[in-house]
C-alpha cells in the first residue's frame, strides 16, 4: 500500500523541493555543457564534432529510455524507481567529474543519462499522487519552472563555472545535491507499493528504444549531414516503419508498456499534442535568438546570455501562478491564453530588424514567456489529472518524452527552414550565416518566427475545442441535474 494521503499531505511541500530539486539538476546538465564543450575537446584531444556526443549522448538516452522507466515506476513504485535515478545520476555525474578520457566520458554521460531518465519519468507522476487536485496545478507549475530553468539557465551557469572552475565542476556540482536529494527522500517520499504482479513489455519497450532513438539520431544528425542524404532519409524511415509495428505489437499485448487506451481520452490526447506544439514553436526561437543577438546585433556573448535569461526568469514568476490560478479558474482557459500570448509574441519576433533596439526585443521576448508560463502548468496539470492512479508513471513520462522530443524537432525545423529561407534569398546554398548580409538572416528568421506563430495557433485552435468540449460536458451534467 501507499502511504496514507494524510501523511503524505503534511509532508507535500517537502516532497515537491525534493523532487525539484533533481528534476532542475537532470534537466540542466542536458544544456548546460554546451558552453564547454570547446575546452573539453581541446584538453581531451577531439575534434569538435566528435565532442558534440557528449551533449547527444545524454538527450539519447533520456528520450530512448524514459517511458520504460515511467511503466517501471507503475509496476514496481515510483518511489523506487525515481530513488534509483537519484543514485545512478549522482554515480554518473561523479564518474563524469573523474573523467580523463574521451570515452571514459561518454560512457559516464551515458550512465548520468539514465538516472536522469528515471527520475524525469516519475516525477510528475509522484507530484500527482501526493497533492490534491486543487493544489496540482501549482506545484506541476513549480516543477515546470524547474524544467524550463534547467533548459535555459545551462549556457549562462556553464559559462560561470568554465570561467571560475574548471569543466569537471559542472558534473560535481550535481555530487553534494544528488546524496541530499537520495538521504530526504527515503525519509519523505511516499512508500512504494509491493511491486505489482503485472508483467513489463520486453518486446514494446526494444522497440520503442529502437523507433525513438533512430528518430532522435535523424533529427540530430540531419542538422550536419543535411536532411536530403540518404543516411538520414533512411533513418526517418526505420522510424517510421517501427514505430508502426511498435502500435500493432501494444494494440495486440495484454499488459503494453504504453497503454493505447490513454489516448482513447480526448482532454490526455489534445493536452499531449499542444504541449508538442508549443516546444516545437519555442525551441525553434531559442536556436535562432543567439544568432541574431551577436551575428546581426553584434552583442558579445556576455550580454547575450544575460538577454537569453529573460525568458527564464519570466516562467519562473508566471509558471507557479498559472498553476496556482489553474486550481482556482480551472486549467483550459489559461492553455488557450497562454498559447495565444505566445503566438502574439512569436509574430511580434518576425518584425525585427537588423536595426531594432534591444528594448524591444525584451518586450517582444517578455509576452512570448509570459504566455509559455501561462501556458505549461495548466497543461501539464491537465495531461495528469486525466490519468489513472496505476497509469500515473507512464502518464508522466510520456509527458516528458513529448517534451523532448518537441524540443529537439523544433530546432530541427528552425535550422531547415531558417537556411532554405537564406539559400532562396541569396541564389545558392546556404548552411551558415552570410557575413555583411545581414539582411538574409533577417528574412530566414522572419520566416521561422511566422511559421513557429502558426503552430502556436494550430495549438490554440486545439485548447478552443477542448475549451469548447468542456463547457458542453459541464452544461449537459448541469442540465441532467436540474431535470
Amino acid at each position: 500500500m501507499e502511504q496514507t494521503n494524510e501523511k503524505v499531505y503534511k509532508n507535500r511541500m517537502l516532497i515537491l523541493i525534493n523532487v525539484v530539486l533533481l528534476t532542475l539538476m537532470a534537466t540542466l546538465d542536458s544544456s548546460i555543457v554546451n558552453v564547454a564543450l570547446p575546452q573539453m575537446s581541446e584538453l581531451l584531444h577531439v575534434s569538435s564534432e566528435a565532442i558534440s556526443w557528449v551533449v547527444t549522448i545524454y538527450l539519447l538516452v533520456v528520450v530512448g529510455t524514459i517511458l520504460i522507466f515511467g511503466r517501471l515506476g507503475d509496476i514496481i513504485g515510483k518511489t523506487r524507481i525515481f530513488l534509483y535515478g537519484v543514485l545512478v545520476f549522482t554515480a554518473g555525474s561523479l564518474l563524469c567529474g573523474i573523467s580523463h578520457s574521451f570515452l571514459q566520458l561518454i560512457i559516464s554521460r551515458g550512465i548520468q543519462a539514465l538516472g536522469a531518465a528515471a527520475a524525469m519519468g516519475t516525477n510528475q507522476g509522484i507530484i500527482t499522487q501526493v497533492f490534491p487536485a486543487n493544489e496540482r496545478g501549482k506545484a506541476l507549475g513549480i516543477s515546470g519552472t524547474a524544467v524550463a530553468l534547467g533548459s535555459m539557465a545551462g549556457p549562462p551557469l556553464g559559462g560561470f563555472i568554465i570561467h571560475s572552475f574548471a569543466w569537471e565542476y559542472i558534473f560535481l556540482i550535481n555530487v553534494p545535491i544528488g546524496i541530499l536529494v537520495y538521504f530526504l527522500g527515503i525519509r519523505i517520499l511516499p512508500k512504494s507499493k509491493k511491486a505489482s504482479q503485472q508483467p513489463f513489455d520486453r518486446k514494446g519497450s526494444v522497440l520503442f528504444l529502437f523507433s525513438v532513438v533512430t528518430l532522435f539520431l535523424s533529427l540530430t544528425l540531419g542538422k550536419n549531414y543535411g536532411y536530403a542524404s540518404p543516411l538520414i532519409v533512411g533513418g526517418f524511415l526505420f522510424f517510421f516503419i517501427s514505430f508502426l509495428l511498435f502500435l500493432y505489437l501494444e494494440s495486440r499485448t495484454e499488459v503494453p508498456l504504453l497503454p493505447l487506451s490513454l489516448f482513447r481520452n480526448s482532454l490526455f490526447s489534445i493536452s499531449i499534442l499542444c504541449a508538442f506544439l508549443s516546444f516545437v514553436a519555442l525551441s525553434s526561437s531559442s536556436i535562432i535568438l543567439p544568432f541574431y543577438l551577436q551575428d546581426t546585433l553584434k552583442y558579445s556573448p556576455a550580454f547575450t546570455g544575460i538577454i537569453l535569461m529573460v525568458s527564464p526568469v519570466i516562467l519562473a514568476v508566471v509558471a507557479p501562478v498559472s498553476g496556482y490560478l489553474s486550481d482556482k479558474i480551472g486549467s483550459e482557459i489559461l492553455t488557450f491564453a497562454g498559447l495565444c500570448l505566445s503566438g502574439v509574441g512569436l509574430c511580434l519576433m518576425a518584425t525585427l530588424t537588423e536595426t531594432s533596439e534591444i528594448k524591444v526585443l525584451v518586450v517582444y521576448l517578455a509576452i512570448m514567456s509570459v504566455g509559455n508560463g501561462l501556458f505549461q502548468s495548466p497543461n501539464n496539470s491537465i495531461t495528469m489529472s486525466t490519468a489513472p492512479k496505476n497509469m500515473l508513471g507512464i502518464c508522466g513520462s510520456v509527458n516528458a518524452l513529448i517534451r523532448n522530443l518537441g524540443i529537439i524537432s523544433g530546432v530541427s525545423f528552425a535550422v531547415i527552414i531558417l537556411y532554405s529561407q537564406m539559400s532562396q534569398k541569396v541564389g545558392y546554398n546556404v548552411s551558415d550565416y552570410i557575413r555583411g548580409r545581414d539582411d538574409v538572416f533577417i528574412y530566414g528568421m522572419r520566416t521561422v518566427y511566422l511559421i513557429a506563430a502558426a503552430i502556436c495557433g494550430m495549438g490554440a485552435c486545439l485548447t478552443a475545442v477542448r475549451l469548447y468540449g468542456q463547457k458542453r460536458k459541464k452544461q449537459s451534467y448541469h442540465n441532467v441535474e436540474t431535470s
